[in-house]
């Protein structure tokens, strides 16, 4: 049974309302202040770091050792379809960010990296239990990232761009640690931490097996996303919110499955649809990934689309930029591309993701007001004084 109907226009715009003419082009969209809500660190390296970190460290298990062919190797190992070769790429990445010195590295050059694609604020997660390899602590691995972050928001800023970066801690859903994990990120959740996740394979293991750890974060006021409705379907986006309290959804493209959109352009949500439009449940929505995972075929049959139109609560993101060879700019060009976004779409997107951001709202909304909104303002005035000087030299012809 549905809950609600209503209609959509196929003629109407990516907002369902006439198309804005004004279309971003690549320069104005890396310009943009974006806002990423959905990266892994151990998914964004650059390939030439983790050529010399393996150096460093002797690892010696690198398929390539040239850093351009590296970089080919990860998109072609994360596009092949095979899990077994996917998984391998995060081995790979995993392995050379065993030490403090490695971590900050890495943490530092993520920061500039994306400063440098105009993110102003980024919330990265990763799984510290991935990084002891070598001996360091729960703690040590945090401290790492963190003060790395410190450093890159230092460096971009020297570079004339600004960013706020925040940690996610995510446990593994396969592991058993979620609770200690939890704990770990409210510690440290005044020092650079600013929630708790839980990633790895969705089927057969449900987010329910790690409701210690939700129990513990809602009692202690905190934040957490889950990982949920991205390889497995609408069960686990259900468990993930009324069993487990999500206050986003990692991915959540999966949510589709509970949309009906009929041949007169009528559309049909499910109760599960629903109630996530309607509380305002934000959606990780990661456009490139979910193309190699399976979850969409192609950018035009993307759920993002629809999602928009319908006005859920969605946001763009990277997931993980070194196997999807991919950038917030990237992934926001294709979809200009493909749905005919403006630079209103955009700013619709970023501020539905600073909305959802974990830090406090006043600072959300600073965040809003006072970057934003201004950075959209002036690239629509520049477009506005492009097309007024472009008609002015017509008309004089």
């Amino acid at each position: 049974m549905t809950s609600q109907t209503s209609k959509i226009s196929a003629a109407s715009g990516p907002s369902g309302r006439a198309s804005h003419p004004g279309t971003p082009d690549s320069e104005q969209i890396r310009r943009a202040p974006k806002v990423l809500l959905h990266d892994h660190l151990d998914g964004g390296l650059r390939p030439g770091t983790i050529v010399d970190l393996a150096r460093e460290n002797g690892y010696e298990g690198l398929p390539e050792t040239d850093p351009d062919k590296l970089g080919v190797w990860f998109r072609e190992a994360a596009d092949s379809g095979s899990l077994e070769r996917y998984l391998e790429t995060f081995a790979h990445t995993c392995a050379v960010m065993q030490t403090r010195d490695a971590l900050f590295r890495v943490a530092a050059e993520c920061a500039e990296d994306l400063a440098e694609d105009g993110v102003v604020y980024a919330e990265i997660r990763y799984a510290p239990e991935q990084h002891l390899e070598a001996g360091l602590t729960l703690e040590e691995v945090v401290e790492a990232v963190n003060d790395g972050f410190r450093e890159g928001e230092r460096r971009a800023k020297a570079n004339g761009h600004r960013i706020r970066v925040g940690a996610l801690l995510t446990a593994m859903r396969h592991a058993a640690r979620a609770l200690e994990i939890a704990e770990l990120a409210n510690r440290y959740r005044d020092l650079g931490v600013v929630g708790f996740d839980i990633a790895g394979a969705e089927a057969g293991f449900p987010p329910t097996r790690h409701l210690d750890a939700f129990e513990y974060l809602k009692r202690e006021n905190n934040h957490f996303t889950i990982h949920a409705g991205e390889a497995f379907g609408l069960p686990s986006i259900w468990q993930a919110l009324q069993w487990c309290g999500a206050d986003r959804l990692g991915h959540g493209v999966r949510i589709i499955d509970d949309i009906k959109v009929t041949d007169d352009g009528t559309v049909q949500l499910g109760r599960l649809a629903s109630y996530v439009r309607d509380k305002r449940i934000p959606l990780e929505l990661c456009p490139s990934s979910n193309l190699q995972t399976g979850a969409a075929a192609s950018y035009a049959d993307h759920p993002i689309g629809l999602l928009r139109k319908l006005h859920f609560r969605a946001t763009v993101n990277t997931d993980n930029r070194l196997m999807s060879g991919t950038s917030m700019s990237r992934e926001f060009e294709h979809l200009v591309e493909t749905f005919g976004y403006s630079l209103d779409d955009m700013q619709w997107f970023t501020v539905n993701a600073m909305k959802s951001a974990f830090i406090p709202f006043d600072e959300r909304l600073a965040m809003i007001n006072d970057v934003i909104k201004p950075g959209y303002a002036e690239l629509k005035s520049e477009w506005l004084f492009r097309q007024t000087a472009s008609t002015s030299g017509s008309s004089e012809v």
